[in-house]
């Protein structure tokens, strides 16, 4: 139950980091967005992920898909910069924050 909280408060503060006023729509001029495969292999070469699909929702790439070991994750990304957004993980019964966090978590 404490990996759950610890989880919910890093991706809040990932979420919510840099940004002094959160918007929640991306607003880049269509003519600087990247393609979505650029999105695609940045995010499975540099996290492992698997990616299920690609939308455009509220001008913000969003990706859904499963992380290497398995947990579903959603993340919205800038189209331009393909800088992340926002980030929600569904753990498995058995998940660890762990891979998501910048340092170790001690009991």
């Amino acid at each position: 139950m404490k990996s759950g909280f610890i989880a919910s408060a890093v991706l809040l503060s990932l979420s919510l980091s840099g940004y002094a006023v959160a918007d929640e729509d991306c607003s880049d001029p269509v003519s600087d967005w990247q393609p979505r495969e650029t999105l695609r292999q940045q995010v499975q070469q540099q996290f492992g992920w698997s990616v299920q699909r690609i939308k455009v929702d509220d001008g913000c790439y969003e990706i859904r898909g499963l992380d290497r070991k398995g947990n579903a994750i959603e993340a919205s990304y800038s189209p331009a910069s393909l800088h992340l957004r926002k980030l929600e993980i569904r753990f498995k019964d058995d998940g660890d924050a762990g891979d998501y966090l910048t340092h170790p978590v001690t009991e």
